[in-house]
């Protein structure tokens, strides 16, 4: 922008020179700290000595690079003597997962825990011991070395605990082989799914009736 002017009173000289261009036109530069402006901005007066157009003043308004620290490349801190650059990447698509305190925390539950009651056996008040117990059949063990007394805790306590359906585990036989650690499900019975027909449940309420027969009896006498 070139215009005449003259200098406020209120600014302040900060430097001046002298400039002569191609030995015909000579100017002269004067930078002030103009209040009227923002900060950082500083006004500069440009006079032509000499030349068609002598007296004339251009004036320009410049403001000084503010240090910006993104735009600052990222050093590695380590102990090189060498700066080492570091590659910034920018994942768009990472969401942040809050850790939340509040509500109901399900505590971890240890695999085959069952194993630890191995070799224990209960026994009445004269300290004989009772007789084990046999489970169907159709029960098969699940997990590294899982015996039959193992089994017999573990139903036990997912039948008296658990308030979800007992089903035993459900991935394949080959999955559960392969890594139990990794596809046991620690809320089942370490026994693979089974499979109940009707046939199983007549004959469970063929025991069960002559269960009541008995007890009828007894009470009887």
């Amino acid at each position: 922008m070139a215009s005449t002017a003259s200098m406020a009173s209120t600014a302040s000289m900060t430097s001046m020179a002298t400039i002569t261009q191609g030995g015909s036109i000579t100017i002269e530069k004067t930078k002030y700290e103009c209040a009227q402006v923002p900060k950082r901005w500083q006004r500069e007066d440009v006079l032509r000595k000499t030349g068609l157009t002598v007296g004339k003043v251009d004036l320009y308004y410049s403001r000084g690079v503010r240090n910006d620290g993104s735009l600052v490349p990222p050093i590695r801190q380590t102990a090189s003597i060498f700066k080492q650059p570091v590659t910034v990447y920018k994942l768009q698509e990472s969401k942040v997962k809050n850790d939340y305190k509040n509500g109901n925390q399900e505590k971890p539950k240890q695999l085959i825990w069952e194993k630890r009651l191995e070799g224990l056996r209960a026994c009445d008040i004269d300290g004989f011991e009772f007789e084990a117990m046999e489970l169907p059949k159709g029960l098969k063990p699940v997990g590294p070395n899982v015996t039959e007394d193992t089994i017999i805790q573990s139903v036990a306590t997912a039948l008296h605990v658990s308030s979800q359906p007992v089903t035993g585990q459900t991935s394949t036989k080959t999955l559960l082989e392969k890594n139990p650690g990794v596809f046991l499900d620690p809320k089942q019975p370490l026994v693979h799914a089974v499979n109940i027909s009707d046939d199983d449940i007549k004959r469970q309420e063929e025991r069960v009736a002559l269960a009541r027969k008995k007890l009828q009896d007894a009470l009887k006498m």
